[in-house]
Order: structure tokens, then C-alpha cells, then sequence
């Protein structure tokens, strides 16, 4: 079933932005970056060239990092944490760029910060929600009991499962994931290439935590001025034998 039929079966007929009146406070997610399973899934690559990535990036298969979602009433910002998840980060300095999801439910609108191949595209917009099918399965994810959802990224060809929380009411998630009726927990993104997992909820009353940068400095887009731009480097990517998940977050 999709979202709108979903809501429906519960009796839920409100926006997804008035769910979150209750909701504040701070989630942190831990990324798992799988190198095995990204170059595996690159179907344009020759074998020589995913065999000479995975030489290079042998041994170390698995990067992780920790990002948070700021929450407050029908708000909602996305960011990298300051934590380190892992002791060894030096040699990823391109993650210092500027980098942050504004949303805000009430009415509508999205202001992002993305990197992408060196440049910073900055995104105002309605929001764009994935189109999900939600599923009948049930798993817990940080003590919460989550249903899970399903959504096809024709652009990037990923399978995105998604659990959500139906008693954290939220439609916010990580990354530019959002639009469920329970706050997202969980993200996999092509059976483990990245995986993004709520592992501490902190519910507390924020103070500038949503509060954006007074310079903003970058490519000012919309929505479809960002996906040409993503198209662009897709096609650049596949033409010359690359990956194309490098220079982008996933």
C-alpha cells in the first residue's frame, strides 16, 4: 500500500507535518558505508575497473560516520555530528563541506546545503517526498517498533527500504529521506551498501540546533536544477568507466 492509503486504514486524514507537535529533540544516525557491496551494484563498470577499486579499498571494506536530525514541532534539520564513529578519519576532508536538510512541514519547503563533484548546490523548494510503499513487516530499531517501507530511485537504480517509527510522529528521516507517517529509524540502500540507523534519540527541548549558517555560499537551485545537475554527473560517471557514488553522499 502506498502512504495515502495507509494513513487512511488508520484513520489518519491530518498533514504529515501536524504529527510532529510533541516531537522534539535530537537523533543520532550511524552511516555504514559497504565499499564491497557499492562497487558490486555498479552494473556499468567494466570487471577490470571494479577489480582495481577493490584492490585499492581492499582493506578497509566498511566506513562509518554519524550524522544528526534536529527535531522541533513541524521542523526538522539534518546534518553531519561532530562525533567520530570511527577513531581513523583522516583522508575524508571533502565530508568538511557545507552540508544540511532544512525542512519545514507546515509549509511545505526545503532548504538544503548538498556537495556534489566539488561544488555546493544550494536547494530551496516544496518538499519532494519518495513515493513509498509501505509493507506489513515489523522490526525494532533503537527500541522502537518500526514498519517498513519500500521506494525504486530510477536515477541512482537503488532499492531503498525504509523503517519508520509510528510512535515517534514525525515525517522527517535522514538524508533527503522523509514523507512516512513515523519519524524514519532506519535506511538501506541497496541491500547494505549504506546503511543509515537511528542508534540515540535524545528528546529535548532545542535551543539554535535549527538555526542555519548567516552566508551561504554555493549554487542556488531548485529541485530539478539539482537532478539535472545529478544527471549530468551520472552520465559523466558511466561514460569514463567510474563509479558513480563517488563525489556524491550515496
Amino acid at each position: 500500500m502506498n502512504v495515502k492509503h495507509f494513513l487512511l486504514i488508520i484513520g489518519i486524514s491530518l498533514p504529515l507535518g501536524v504529527f510532529a507537535q510533541e516531537l522534539e529533540g535530537t537523533v543520532r544516525y550511524l552511516m555504514t558505508h559497504n565499499w564491497s557491496k557499492k562497487y558490486a551494484s555498479e552494473d556499468h563498470m567494466s570487471k577490470q575497473s571494479k577489480e582495481r577499486e577493490m584492490y585499492i579499498w581492499g582493506s578497509r571494506s566498511e566506513w562509518k560516520e554519524y550524522t544528526v536530525l534536529h527535531l522541533k514541532a513541524n521542523e526538522s534539520k539534518y546534518m553531519e555530528s561532530e562525533e567520530k564513529a570511527e577513531a581513523d578519519m583522516e583522508g575524508w576532508s571533502w565530508r568538511k563541506d557545507l552540508f544540511f536538510i532544512k525542512r519545514n512541514f507546515s509549509n511545505n519547503t526545503t532548504q538544503e546545503a548538498i556537495p556534489m563533484t566539488g561544488k555546493t548546490y544550494l536547494i530551496e523548494d516544496q518538499i519532494h517526498p519518495q513515493n513509498w510503499k509501505i509493507l506489513n513487516d515489523l522490526k525494532e530499531v533503537a527500541g522502537h517498533v518500526c514498519m517498513k517501507a519500500f521506494y525504486r530511485d530510477s536515477l541512482k537504480k537503488q532499492d531503498i527500504v525504509a523503517w519508520f517509527a509510528m510512535d515517534l510522529p514525525s515525517s522527517a528521516g535522514p538524508e533527503r529521506f522523509c514523507g512516512l507517517p513515523g519519524l524514519i529509524m532506519e535506511v538501506d540502500i541497496n541491500n547494505g551498501s549504506l546503511n543509515i540507523a537511528a542508534d540515540k534519540i535524545e528528546l529535548k527541548k532545542l535551543d539554535k540546533e535549527l538555526e542555519l549558517p548567516a552566508k551561504l555560499k554555493g549554487k542556488k537551485v531548485n529541485e530539478e536544477g539539482y537532478l539535472t545537475a545529478l544527471r549530468d554527473h551520472f552520465k559523466l560517471q558511466i561514460d569514463q568507466d567510474r563509479p558513480t557514488f563517488w563525489g556524491i553522499r550515496y
